[in-house]
């Protein structure tokens, strides 16, 4: 056979894998069509599928061969590609590969050669071609590899040789958990002491660190290792799914005993640590018993320089120290790299997304009138609870916090109750609160609204802090079998690590401030599960907070942002104020207020209705609350934002819109008129935020009228006319006269169109496709066999739709 008719994986099974081997590489040393990502998944609508397709933007991405160093190291990528093609036209595919898998070798083939990349510029040219009986050994190889890394001891070389855990069922690190754990290795063997992985949430930091802590511990260069977390529910996650295998050497701290004949120690920083040395058990070991400190969600304590974690972190000093976060950047602290010094590697959301391990989401954006424009009480108001108010303007960041507007609670849980009904009801939700007095009266609203929560107590939960009852419900809510709890309602118990794989819902009504809390918060959506339905999740903002979907750093990148007023100090203060309170923020860890682990200090913080201790709360049950501006937006495939919905529930500011947009009604009229197809016009509104639908619902009778009266009525007070009083009026003038029988057969069909859904349906082509236009005959028969010609139909219908819209039919309201 003509080579030049060969597939790929022909070029691939002929001449490229004989020439690996002929060069030496066993059988084990290579594999072939080795799968890096799984495809991106695309919401459209309600529906969401997986791109499955190699070959289009967004699909699953596939190497033609990788080569192993050692087992557990990727050293070349190759990427074959048909003889037609040039020896080197797979090479920017190679080398995309090799980057995402750490590669140093990038390699293109068409069976007649190979061009080879050196990524570590070692070797002089970096790219040469080389024939089919040339290709590199593994020795010589392995050999660069190791001058790349800095690999020059032997005691480093064998621990970047120990090879990854395995139970026998196959499974292996993903692409980017291979690289994390072996750059955290190769760091650690060449004797770095601070260490910081940047990992996305959902993307699997505590097995990436399972994997790391294993092959130290098997190697022998760490012995006794400690990892801390700040949530016991993450504790014991972690002890029995990722860290089984460590069984009877792996022991928990609790009850502040300690026992030192383990080798693997996992700890509730709470446990170890306290303001009074008592407390800080910790100091009962010696100081060089740790080898190794593991801190998960190391952004929370470790960076300011009086964190609990901090205090750990000094006095195992002899450590080496691995930091995980999902969200390193920082706004009220140094940034944890200030300690840890940059990330050895980072995997953002943004990429996990792109390749399809991490969820996709949209974002509907709520803001009610108050939270617009602000509530100012008038003079003399006093509350539910018989306080004077003090008179002043309440916005966003005093709801539920200073002052609690009744009406604008009932309000939100209307709205989350309106998507869950419309959507699937048994979708895992959160809805984030500002305290736990806010997030039991939630939970009330809620109730009264389900009708499934009075058959089941359980339907929804409040799951915070100082509620033994809900928090008992945890391990149901994350149990992806367990059908409830279906709603939980917290303030600060469920924004980090715990891994609600199925939630399908975030409901933001807190005041967030920090951009680290903001995407722990998300965090808990991110996971993906597709034997569960969950393709994708939902944000529904009614505080603002998804303005920092704006951030260019939105992947997580770590950087540090403080921005200090004129008069404030360069270096970042060691306690800030929580925003609007004029209250100290509690230090970001120290002993549970509650007296259990599961809470951080000044988390789930207020009780009753009435006042936290120093902050006055107001209830009021007597103002009104509505809806003032509803969005849906979502992430497309490039990483923006994209608005899919835009409800403007206010006519005044449809009308100044609709003004700002056509200026008087001459100029609209102009505009309409001018349009060689009204669905232009149509296109125009929904860009400038107003969608037909939107303005249906501004007018009584909204879904009777077309476009063009709609505009007309709302922006300029003008009468308007139904579309069938339109459709009617066309009749009586006998408008088709000149046409023949068939010709107004199908006109008049197209006025009944326009009568029950508008001229939209007038100018779309497959209109014709449809009944009761296929009596007629195919869509080419009707414009050109009983028209004349398609110039002609579309003469024919321009005179409709300037029949429908005859300016005399306009009268002054």
């Amino acid at each position: 056979m003509d080579k030049y008719q060969l597939s790929e994986r022909d070029i691939c099974t002929k001449f490229i894998t004989p020439a690996i081997q002929h060069a030496g590489w066993q059988q084990h040393q290579f594999r072939e069509e080795v799968n890096l990502t799984d495809g991106r998944v695309i919401v459209r609508g309600k529906l969401a599928s997986r791109i499955k397709n190699p070959d289009a933007k967004g699909g699953p991405k596939r190497a033609d061969f990788v080569l192993y160093g050692r087992p557990n190291v990727p050293i070349a990528v190759v990427e074959a590609k048909q003889a037609k093609f040039s020896v080197g036209h797979g090479m920017q595919q190679a080398l995309a590969y090799a980057e995402m898998l750490d590669a140093p070798f990038a390699i293109s083939s068409n069976g007649d050669g190979f061009l080879l990349h050196d990524r570590t510029g070692l070797t002089q040219p970096i790219e040469r071609e080389l024939s089919l009986t040339q290709f590199p050994s593994l020795h010589d190889l392995w050999l660069l590899y190791q001058q790349w890394k800095g690999l020059a001891e032997a005691s480093a070389v064998k621990l970047v040789e120990q090879p990854f855990y395995s139970d026998g069922s196959g499974k292996e690190p993903r692409y980017y958990q291979r690289v994390a754990i072996n750059r955290a290795i190769e760091a650690i063997a060449k004797g770095q002491q601070r260490v910081l992985l940047v990992m996305a949430t959902g993307t699997g930091k505590t097995y990436t660190a399972f994997q790391i802590i294993w092959r130290l511990w098997k190697a022998k260069a760490k012995k006794r290792i400690l990892f801390l977390a700040d949530r016991n529910i993450l504790v014991d996650q972690t002890m029995q799914q990722d860290f089984a295998p460590f069984g009877e050497v792996m022991h928990k701290v609790i009850n502040r005993e300690v026992k030192k004949n383990y080798e693997i120690y996992l700890a509730l920083y709470q446990a170890v640590t306290g303001r009074e040395e008592w407390k800080q058990i910790y100091r009962q070991f010696p100081v060089d018993f740790f080898d190794l400190v593991v801190i998960d969600e190391c952004h929370r304590g470790s960076a300011p320089d009086d964190s609990a974690w901090r205090d750990v972190l000094d006095y195992f000093t002899s450590a080496t120290h691995l930091g995980l976060t999902a969200t390193p950047k920082e706004t009220k602290d140094v940034s944890n790299i200030t300690y840890f010094g940059d990330p050895v590697y980072t995997y953002s959301l943004k990429q996990g997304i792109e390749d399809g391990f991490l969820a996709p989401y949209k974002v509907i954006r709520i803001a009610t009138d108050v939270d617009a424009v602000g509530y100012t009480p008038e003079k003399g108001k006093v509350d539910k609870l018989g306080q004077a108010v003090e008179q002043r303007q309440y916005n966003t960041k005093d709801f539920d916090r200073n002052l609690v507007l009744e009406k604008r609670t009932k309000l939100v849980a209307s709205k989350v109750w309106e998507y869950l009904k419309a959507t699937d009801p048994m979708s895992k939700s959160i809805v984030f609160c500002d305290d736990q007095d806010h997030a039991e009266r939630m939970r009330q609203e809620l109730v009264k609204l389900i009708p499934a929560a009075a058959s089941n107590r359980r339907y929804v939960m409040r799951i915070t802090g100082d509620d033994n009852e809900g928090k008992a419900q945890l391990s149901y809510f994350i149990d992806n079998d367990e059908p409830y709890p279906v709603i939980a309602t917290t303030s600060k118990l469920l924004t980090t690590g715990v891994d609600a794989k199925t939630c399908k819902l975030i409901v933001l009504d807190q005041n967030i401030n920090s951009m680290t809390e903001f995407k722990q918060i998300i965090g808990r959506g991110t996971r993906l599960r597709e034997d569960y339905q969950k393709l994708y999740f939902t944000i529904m903002d009614f505080k603002g907070a998804t303005r920092l979907f704006a951030d260019p750093d939105f992947d997580g990148e770590p950087v540090v942002i403080y921005e200090p007023k004129p008069d404030d100090p360069v270096v970042p203060p060691e306690i800030t104020e929580v925003p609007g309170t004029g209250e100290p923020e509690p230090p970001p860890y120290g002993p549970s207020p509650t007296g259990g682990d599961d809470t951080p200090p000044g988390g789930d913080t207020g009780g009753g209705g009435g006042s936290g201790e120093g902050r006055v709360k107001y209830v009021i049950d007597d103002v009104n609350v509505r809806v003032a501006v509803e969005r849906s937006q979502y992430l497309d495939a490039d990483g923006k934002l994209i608005t899919e919905d835009y409800r403007v529930l206010l006519k005044d500011d449809i009308k100044k819109t609709l003004r700002a947009e056509f200026g008087s009604m001459t100029d609209f009229l102009r505009r309409w008129k001018s349009a060689e197809r009204k669905q232009a016009v149509l296109a125009e509104l929904a860009d400038y935020g107003v969608p037909l639908e939107i303005l249906q619902q501004a007018v009584a009778n909204g879904s009777e009228l077309d476009v063009f009266d709609l505009v007309a009525h709302v922006a300029f007070d003008q009468k308007p006319l139904t579309r069938r009083e339109r459709a009617n009026n066309v009749k009586k003038r006998n408008v088709f006269g000149k046409y023949g029988e068939q010709a107004r057969a199908v006109l008049e069909a197209f006025l009944e169109k326009f009568a029950d859904h508008g001229v939209q349906d007038i100018e779309d082509a497959k209109v014709l496709e449809l009944p009761p236009f296929d009596q007629f005959g195919s869509k080419t028969q009707i414009r050109r066999g009983i028209f004349g010609s398609v110039e002609q139909y579309t003469q024919a219908v321009q005179e409709l739709e300037q029949a429908l819209y005859e300016q005399n039919e306009l009268k002054q309201a």
